[in-house]
């Protein structure tokens, strides 16, 4: 069979990507769609199924016909836990999920219920679009939505009736009850706590028309028990001026005086303190700087000790929300936290397909009206590979006792195995290792009682000059490059619903058994990053291409076309 035109050659590592991007810019993905349509996304996802099943124990909830939701995938994958080692499972049922959803998904727009979609030390990372208004809930008949395929346009068909109208009548006010009474206990089921809510507005207005609501403004409190975040973030309409200013974000702002931004950054003081953000300065940052911070937010909230999950949504969410969801499942599988026997070709696939594509993304529709938010999400790689984004490096920092770092620690601990006198005077130490995130290990210091400032310098300066520490410290940098000797292979797999292998590394004696094979360095971080972003510019530039603004003056090639040319070293590509 002949090669798709803009695909690489049979045989070649990108060519599934390559088609997926070809046919994701074509069509619009439903999961009611059959014909030649249907068997591509067949391929699609069987190819992520298996990649699930790389590292996860998973069940599957059916959508074949999209009875469930007519733009989510039609095998909605739930991870159960990672295949063979991790202590954190989720005491999630998928018969009791299914039959939540079912009675809950009439509570958000277009049906678009709480869906879990990463599992991350066993707490659920979900997305969702917001809440249902009025208008939506009044405007169906059955499962059949007032929405015409996800065209912008249905919103006209919603009645001429607001919520704030609807709510003065009983039946109307029970009616709220029962739906996002369901939606609630969903979201507990689910041990969801955070929400965190993308929209710029507090209800969307089509048409004069309140068409959506959202939980910040639910006039009977209903979700008070929920932490509720506030991170206005603008909509796929602002990525055409991405796209206009040459795909730039650096120095883009979004306008927050347009008359229907309406909804302020919100969130708890007890979820900033450690941060060192200064967020009253918000409508000050370039799109760079917003999302950055948004995603630090992001992943200090599911780094928290408690036990509760994360819900991301924006409006549909098709947009934001797979946004922020792909940077999350991106940035924790480079810590190799999760996904971890996934290259990053494997990842990148994964996350296209499952995050954007078969969660309803409208690619085709962006693409035409320059609204390139999908593009933006990859590029911005670039900018979180530092490890102050780092998952790791926020445990590692959450552990240790004050005044000490990791380095010291461990000499501290292979010191004091060698000497029963020498610290004993200035320390009182007990460590333990206990189980981290999937596959890792983070380290509480169980008791640490230094005498003072004095002894601590005092204990710095000895190590400085102990030859223990020089050779402990040279031992920790090869292990840092080679696997640490006592590692065992081992194969497992066993589910239900399917059936698949897992290879994985235990560590069996360093001072605090590092499984370093599991935990990434900054710099592996920055370059497995980078090579996802590079496959996919590549990718990219040959099937869906970008199109280039006019020329300035001076004739030079835009900022990320210059990239291309100079980096991924491609002169043109085919536009489809």
């Amino acid at each position: 069979m002949a090669a798709a035109r803009g695909c690489p050659p049979a045989g070649s590592g990108d060519r599934a990507l390559a088609e997926l991007l070809l046919e994701f810019s074509r069509a619009q993905y439903r999961a009611k769609d059959g014909g030649g349509a249907a068997a591509k996304v067949e391929r699609i996802e069987r190819r992520c199924l298996e990649l699930f099943g790389r590292d996860y124990r998973y069940s599957v909830i059916p959508n074949a016909h999209g009875e469930v939701c007519a733009h989510y995938p039609r095998h909605i994958v739930l991870l159960e836990r990672e295949a063979g080692r991790d202590p954190f499972e989720s005491t999630v049922q998928v018969g009791k999920l299914q039959d939540l959803i079912n009675r809950s998904k009439m509570a958000r727009c277009r049906g678009r219920f709480v869906c879990p979609v990463i599992l991350y030390k066993g707490k659920h990372i979900c997305r969702s679009a917001t809440l249902a208004g009025w208008g939506e809930l009044y405007g169906r008949t059955g499962y059949n939505y007032i929405f015409s395929g996800g065209s912008d346009d249905a919103w006209a068909d919603a009645e001429d009736i607001s919520e704030e109208d609807s709510a003065l009548r009983n039946a109307d006010s029970q009616l709220f009850d029962k739906v996002r009474g369901h939606d609630i206990k969903l979201l507990r089921y689910l041990s969801v706590r955070y929400i965190c809510d993308l929209m710029v507005e507090n209800k969307k207005v089509k048409f004069g028309l309140n068409v959506t609501s959202s939980e910040k403004v639910d006039k009977a409190q209903r979700y008070a028990d929920f932490t509720l975040l506030s991170i206005p973030y603008p909509g796929c309409e602002f990525f055409k001026e991405y796209k206009d200013r040459d795909y730039t974000a650096e120095g883009l702002i979004f306008n927050w005086k347009q008359d229907y931004v309406d909804a302020p950054l919100s969130i708890p003081v007890s979820l900033t303190q450690s941060l060192n953000i200064d967020w009253s300065e918000y409508q000050s940052w370039d799109l760079v700087q917003q999302t950055q911070n948004y995603l630090k937010l992001l992943i200090s909230i599911i780094n928290s000790d408690d036990d509760s999950g994360l819900l991301v949504h924006c409006i549909s969410g098709w947009d934001r929300t797979p946004l922020f969801i792909s940077l999350l499942r991106l940035s924790l599988w480079a810590d190799g936290l999760i996904h971890t026997s996934l290259e990053p070709s494997e990842i990148l696939y994964l996350t296209v397909a499952y995050d954007w594509f078969l969660f309803g993304h409208m690619l085709v529709d962006r693409l035409s009206k320059g609204e390139e938010i999908f593009f933006f999400c990859f590029n911005f790689l670039k900018h979180i590979t530092s490890e102050e984004f780092s998952a790791v490096k926020s445990q590692r920092r959450k552990s240790l006792p004050p005044g000490f770092t990791l380095e010291e620690i461990c000499m501290l601990k292979q010191r004091d195995r060698g000497s029963t006198t020498s610290l004993s005077s200035d320390f009182s130490l007990g460590m333990e290792s206990s189980p981290g995130a999937a596959g890792s290990f983070t380290y509480e210091a169980v008791e640490l009682m230094p005498a003072g400032a004095q002894a601590q310098a005092a204990w710095r300066k000895s190590c400085a000059s102990s030859p223990q520490a020089v050779l402990w410290s040279r031992a920790q940098q090869s292990e840092d490059r080679l696997p640490s000797a006592g590692m065992v292979e081992v194969k497992s797999s066993s589910s239900s619903s399917s059936t698949h292998s897992d290879n994985f590394l235990r560590i069996g004696s360093s001072p605090l058994e590092v499984p370093r094979s599991r935990l990434v360095s900054s710099s592996d971080r920055e370059s497995r990053l980078e090579e996802v972003r590079s496959a996919f510019l590549a990718c990219y530039s040959r099937t869906i291409g970008l199109k280039a603004v006019p020329p300035s003056p001076s004739g030079a090639i835009g900022g990320l076309l210059e990239q291309f040319v100079r980096g991924v070293g491609l002169r043109g590509s085919s536009t489809l």
